[in-house]
């Protein structure tokens, strides 16, 4: 069922009209009545359909009963003024078991047929009794004699009794929602909370077919994300093999066990699907809440103009679970990456960081979208990407920014590209760098506005290729934790830096963390910090940097000093003050090695760390 939640024809899902479902009674809950028990009831023929649920109890009489049937009646009759005719009688049995099969209640058949022995007959008829066997309508036949009024006041009872539980459990999911859009809960807690509700595992998906929120209430994962990490953009498959896609319930058994599965929309846009699994009954119905849950999202997807929270929520869930160590297995972790819209299994999986520097020209939204477009068309169509905001590895930008005079920041970018094995952009070179770096500089060629200053660059540091999940967890973190370092290659405005090519920065980047490091670094480095911090003749506060730019180019010091930004005889001065402060001779490999670590290591921030640290 379709509900536009801002149409005029109402104003919400099932607006105006019962719960599409009740927890009616069942034959089988009939049958335990104590009316009805009194009468000694015998099941005779279609045992099988016990648990049909009786939508209403009738008391028939006569041969055109069939006729005034919706179906899901229990009928109550004695036999008076049926034919015993065995034709006539197979008639009169065919029309009840199929009684209501071209009514709008979809129902087919009665629920049950009671018949009081006795009177209209002394057993049951051979022709009822193969009708309700092949069509699975029990067949009840009382040895005593009852009174039917008081077995339809009961079961009508029973049956409004559950009419009012589950106008009252739809009432309770509603406010329930309306409280959530109220407070703006974000949608991974609407899910979680529709989760508890049905205590049913629920997935909301994307128009994709990429998870972005999931609740699986302690079910495993693994089982629960398959259908999405297997449908590869096609959209998982129901449990019995059937396409879920139409809106429909599916999967095998009743309604109550099967899956539902509701498009969340507004005003003719399909943003996703949200899906409950198998799960018990719900009072006021699997397919009510799930629809009441859809139309809480709708309307949350529009209060969102730009779309962020949904886009970037799946990513968000599964970086900081990947990073935190928030799976219980390389296989659930999996499971929900490629459910996502990242397949791991059998492919090569990159971790890399993707940032801007210096002047973009334009808002940062526009550059950061500029990136993530970038990057996309750069791995597709074989390559798969999931990425988000790294807002821990945010830096201020030098230079002037366009905000408003206020410092801007550097947007990083974290992301994991999944490519098949043996792909040209894994291994291909273009100018010195990877094929990927130069793919990406094509793109952003057509992306990036012609406004753009010429210093503006984006800057990719790439991870090594990774085949186990654990790896891919190490040289994630690694890439993230390292930031932003020189560059080995540069093609278009891409700067790129590769952790193969710059293994000691890598591993003293991912060390630098340790307390013995940075007492090392300190110890090292302490006389150049003093003597930078002091004023007056002789004070310069450039030695670290120089410090930086002579371990960069050791054997060539006029190359160092214009990277430093100093004549060679200032350049030599500040060289051999240094050796004098640090009691070093700067042309020892082992003095060398040992201040390349130390600044390495050394935890600094702004503008003049980013600059010490690209120097080495």
């Amino acid at each position: 069922m379709h509900v536009d939640p801002l149409s005029s024809e109402g104003h919400g899902p099932g607006a105006g009209q019962a719960p599409a479902h009740t927890a009616r009674p069942t034959v089988a809950d009939v049958l335990a009545l104590p009316e009805l028990l009194a009468g000694e009831p015998q099941v005779v023929a279609g045992a099988q359909g016990v648990d049909r649920e009786v939508s209403w109890a009738h008391v028939a009489a006569g041969r055109g009963v069939a006729e005034l049937l919706d179906g899901g009646e229990l009928i109550l009759t004695t036999g008076a003024g049926w034919p015993h005719d065995e034709t006539a009688l197979a008639e009169l049995a065919h029309g009840l078991v199929t009684a209501g099969a071209q009514s709008a209640s979809g129902r087919t058949g009665v629920a049950a047929i009671v018949l009081e022995l006795g009177r209209g007959f002394q057993a049951a008829p051979p022709p009822l009794i193969h009708a309700c066997d092949t069509h699975g309508v029990p067949l009840v036949v009382l040895h005593r004699e009852v009174r039917f009024v008081q077995i339809t006041q009961r079961v009508h009872q029973r049956i409004l009794a559950g009419q009012n539980e589950a106008l009252q459990a739809r009432a309770d999911v509603h406010a329930m929602l309306t409280e959530l859009g109220l407070n703006r809960s974000p949608v991974d807690y609407v899910v979680e909370q529709l989760a508890e509700t049905l205590q049913a595992p629920v997935v909301l998906e994307d128009s994709a077919h990429r998870v972005v929120a999931f609740s699986g209430l302690g079910a495993d994962p693994v089982a629960s994300l398959a259908p999405w990490a297997e449908a590869d953009g096609r959209g998982p498959a129901a449990p019995d093999g059937g396409s879920t896609n139409t809106g429909t319930s599916t999967g095998t058994g009743t309604d109550a066990a099967a899956w539902v599965r509701v498009p969340v929309e507004a005003r003719g846009n399909r943003w996703g699907f949200l899906t409950a699994l198998h799960g018990p009954p719900h009072p006021a119905g699997r397919r009510t809440v799930l629809e009441l849950g859809a139309f809480a999202l709708a309307l949350g997807r529009l209060a969102d103009a730009e779309g962020d929270q949904w886009m970037q929520l799946g990513s968000k869930r599964l970086f900081a679970a990947l990073l935190a160590g928030r799976y219980r297995s390389d296989a659930e972790l999996a499971a929900q990456l490629a459910a996502a819209g990242l397949p791991v299994e059998g492919r090569v999986t990159l971790p890399l960081t993707l940032r801007g520097t210096g002047d973009f020209g334009a808002h940062g939204t526009l550059e950061r979208a500029t990136l993530e477009t970038a990057l996309r068309r750069a791995v597709a169509p074989e390559g798969r990407v999931l990425l988000t905001a790294d807002e821990a590895a945010d830096e201020p930008k030098a230079g002037p920014q366009p905000e408003s005079g206020r410092e801007a920041a550097e947007r990083s970018l974290l992301a994991l590209v999944s490519l098949p094995i043996g792909d040209a952009r894994l291994s291909s070179v273009d100018r010195g760098a990877p094929l990927l770096a130069s793919r990406l500089g094509r793109e952003l060629e057509m992306l990036v506005p012609a406004t753009t200053p010429a210093v503006w660059r984006a800057h990719l540091a790439l991870g090594p290729g990774c085949l186990r999940l654990r790896e891919l967890v190490a040289a994630l973190e690694r890439v993230r934790g390292v930031g932003r370092l020189p560059a080995t290659a540069e093609v278009g405005r891409v700067t790129v830096q590769q952790a193969e090519l710059q293994p000691l920065a890598h591993l003293v980047q991912g060390l630098a963390g340790l307390p013995e490091l940075q007492e090392f670094a300190g110890d090292a480095l302490g006389p150049l910090l003093e003597h930078d911090r002091g004023s007056g003749p002789g004070h310069s506060g450039d030695l670290l940097r120089v410090l930086a730019a002579y371990l960069a180019h050791p054997t060539n010091r006029s190359l160092a000093a214009k990277q430093a930004r100093l004549s060679r005889s200032v350049f030599y001065q500040r060289i051999a003050l240094i050796e004098e402060l640090l009691g070093v001779d700067l042309a020892n490999g082992e003095a060398i090695a040992t201040l390349t670590v130390a600044l390495l290591a050394r935890p600094v921030g702004g503008t003049d760390a980013r600059s010490v640290r690209s120097m080495v």
